[in-house]
């Protein structure tokens, strides 16, 4: 009955699980991994919590104050604003700029496209400090850097050619005999555009927009080198919360750290469930190889 239930034939043993001596190390390495993360966010939230951590498993007591004192002393409120600001503008010009030039690499073949797309691809490919600094200068130089302006236009740098990468395959999957059907009916590109394909992208499109929120709250390279000092987002307030002059509190600090968590977990959970990961490195890979 049991196998029955199961969809296996009966009769048919049930299949073993095996594992080699190099299976057995891998999932030791991987198990340490994931216990040595869980602990260490564990006790970033229980210390933010603490009221006083010291030779004890947990916290002897509770409190909430070092998130009033993080909001009032490190101007959190204000932080926040500024990285809802970096991150909407960025998505926003990522989306408009990114979505018809991933149509354009998906629909169309024309010299030197390969080039092209490696071009896009450079700023992934290369850690941001290499390509920030003469970023950087050339801001500072036209005199856009040390402000708002400055710090979305650098974060633009990587966030475009992301917002083409995961939208490129999205369009490949739509079907061009769709777009051909509402030409037919004397549909214009633009219509074709916005009614025909956007509503096939959304799934692509939302996903783009939130992994770029993504990439755009964890980005400290480019924001720590073009942003002033009221357009600081919230990594780069944490890092000065940690590294500047003065004492301060660990709990107030591992406050912000929670906070920076949720603003960074919480939009990448929701993008997991409509792009997979996986077929994004295997393409980029595949892009770079060729």
């Amino acid at each position: 009955m049991a196998d029955a239930l199961a969809g296996r034939p009966a009769g048919v043993p049930r299949p073993r699980l095996t594992f080699s001596p190099s299976g057995w190390l891998l999932a030791a390495v991987m198990a340490f991994f994931v216990v040595n993360v869980v602990a260490l966010v564990v006790s970033v939230l229980f210390n933010s919590f603490a009221s006083s951590w010291f030779a004890t498993p947990i916290p002897s007591g509770w409190t909430t104050r070092w998130y009033r004192f993080a909001a009032t002393t490190f101007q959190l409120s204000d932080v926040l604003v500024v990285t809802a600001q970096v991150g909407a503008a960025v998505v926003a010009i990522s989306l408009v700029v990114g979505a018809p030039a991933a149509y354009v690499l998906a629909r169309r073949t024309f010299p030197f496209k390969r080039a092209l797309l490696l071009l896009f691809l450079l700023p992934m490919l290369v850690p941001p400090i290499t390509y920030g600094i003469p970023l950087a200068t050339a801001l500072y130089k036209f005199n856009l850097a040390g402000s708002l302006r400055g710090v979305i236009l650098a974060n633009l740098v990587p966030a475009l050619p992301f917002v083409i990468l995961v939208l490129t395959p999205f369009i490949e999957q739509i079907d061009e005999n769709v777009e051909r059907a509402a030409r037919m009916c004397g549909a214009s590109t633009w219509r074709v555009f916005s009614r025909v394909l956007a509503p096939l992208c959304i799934p692509g499109l939302l996903a783009a927009g939130l992994m770029v929120l993504v990439r755009v709250l964890a980005m400290f390279e480019l924001t720590f080198l073009t942003a002033g000092p009221g357009d600081q987002t919230l990594v780069v307030a944490l890092y000065y919360s940690v590294f500047a002059a003065g004492i301060r509190p660990a709990q107030a600090i591992d406050a912000m750290a929670v906070v920076y968590m949720l603003t960074t977990f919480v939009p990448l959970l929701i993008a997991l469930r409509f792009v997979n990961p996986t077929q994004m490195v295997v393409r980029l890979k595949r892009e770079a190889a060729a």
